[in-house]
C-alpha cells in the first residue's frame, strides 16, 4: 500500500509539473503583447527606454527558459507573480474570487451527484421499455444542451417568471440557477457512466444468486451491484471538476457573479498572462488533487486493485 501511495504520488507531482511548463510556454508563444496593459501598447508616450526597463522590471528581458524555471520555483512556494493588469499577487486575486466559484461548483456537485445516480439508479430498475429508454436518452440530451443557452433560459423562467430566485449577484440564493446549469452536463456523464456499470453488474452471476436467495430489488441493486458499478464511475472525478471549474467561466458570465470564472475572461480579455496562467495552474491543481484522492479510494472499495497492480510487469521491449 505505501508503494502504491508513494507512485500516486510521485505521478501527481509530473502532471501538475508538466501542466505548468506546457500552459507557461504555449501562453507566452501567443501572438501580442503581453505587456500592453502596462506600457500603454501602440499610443503608449514612453519612450524605448522606459519600455525596455518595464520589460527588465518584470523580467521579460530573460530567455523563456529562464522566465519558466524562475517562475516554477516561485510558484512552488505559492508565488505566482503579479497581474499586469491591477499589479496585485496573482494568488491575492484567485483567493478572493474562489469564494463565489467554490459555491457554485460544490452545489453543482451535489446536484449533479444526485440527479445522475437518481437517473442511472431509475434507469435500471424500472421493467417498463418506454420509460428506460427515455431516462437512458436524458444523459446525451444533457451534454448537447450548450451552458449558456440553458442559463439563459433559466433566469427567463426562474427569475424574470416565477421570480424565485435572483438572475445575477453572488448571494446565496442566487446561487442555485449557476449550480443547475453546471449540474445538468455533470450529472449526464455520471448517469450515462453509472447505468452502464449497474446494467454490467446485474447480469453478473453473483447478482443471479442474490435474486435466487430471495433478495429484493433494491437489496440487489444498491447492496450488490452499486459498489462495483460506481468503481467505473470514479474514474470521472476529476473530468467532473475539470467541467465545473471550465463552465464556470460561462456561466459566471451568463449570471454576472464575480468569481474564478469571471476573473479567467477578463484576465483573457485583457491578455493578462500571470494571471491566467495562475488560474490555469489552479485548475490543474484541482483535477490533480482529486484525481489523486480517486486514487486512493479506490484501494478502499476494491483491495484488490492494489495487489494487482503490484503483480503486473511490463515486458521490456527490446529493437529487432
Amino acid at each position: 500500500m505505501g508503494r502504491y501511495i508513494l507512485r500516486r504520488l510521485a505521478q501527481a507531482a509530473l502532471v501538475l509539473a508538466v501542466a505548468y511548463a506546457a500552459s507557461y510556454l504555449v501562453l507566452w508563444a501567443l501572438p501580442g503583447d503581453a505587456l500592453a496593459s502596462v506600457t500603454g501598447g501602440q499610443s503608449s508616450d514612453l519612450t524605448a527606454e522606459q519600455v525596455a526597463a518595464i520589460r527588465t522590471e518584470w523580467g521579460l528581458d530573460q530567455p523563456v527558459l529562464v522566465r519558466l524555471l524562475t517562475s516554477a520555483a516561485h510558484a512552488v512556494t505559492g508565488d505566482f507573480g503579479r497581474s499586469f493588469v491591477s499589479g496585485r499577487p496573482v494568488s491575492s486575486l484567485i483567493a478572493e474570487s474562489l469564494p463565489a466559484t467554490a459555491q457554485i461548483a460544490g452545489l453543482g456537485f451535489v446536484f449533479a451527484l444526485l440527479l445522475g445516480t437518481g437517473i442511472a439508479l431509475a434507469a435500471t430498475r424500472t421493467r417498463a421499455r418506454r420509460l428506460r429508454g427515455l431516462l437512458l436518452s436524458l444523459p446525451p440530451l444533457g451534454v448537447a444542451i450548450p451552458s449558456f443557452w440553458l442559463g439563459l433560459l433559466l433566469i427567463q423562467f426562474f427569475s424574470f417568471q416565477l421570480a424565485l430566485f435572483p438572475a445575477t449577484g453572488n448571494g446565496p440564493g442566487s446561487a442555485v440557477l449557476p449550480a443547475i446549469t453546471l449540474a445538468i452536463p455533470t450529472s449526464a456523464l455520471i448517469a450515462q457512466l453509472l447505468a452502464q456499470g449497474l446494467d454490467r453488474e446485474l447480469a453478473q452471476p453473483y447478482a443471479d444468486t442474490a435474486r435466487a436467495k430471495g433478495a429484493s430489488v433494491s437489496r440487489v441493486q444498491l447492496g450488490h451491484a452499486f459498489r462495483n458499478a460506481v468503481l467505473p464511475a470514479l474514474t470521472i472525478a476529476g473530468l467532473v471538476v475539470g467541467n465545473l471549474l471550465a463552465g464556470s467561466v460561462v456561466t459566471e458570465t451568463v449570471f454576472g457573479r464575480t468569481g474564478l470564472g469571471r476573473t479567467t475572461a477578463d484576465a483573457v480579455a485583457a491578455q493578462d498572462i500571470p494571471v491566467v496562467q495562475g488560474v490555469v495552474v489552479f485548475g490543474a491543481l484541482v483535477f490533480v488533487i482529486v484525481n489523486l484522492i480517486v486514487d486512493l479510494v479506490y484501494p478502499l472499495l476494491d483491495p484488490q486493485i492494489v495487489t494487482a497492480r503490484s503483480r503486473v510487469r511490463i515486458p521490456a521491449v527490446t529493437a529487432s
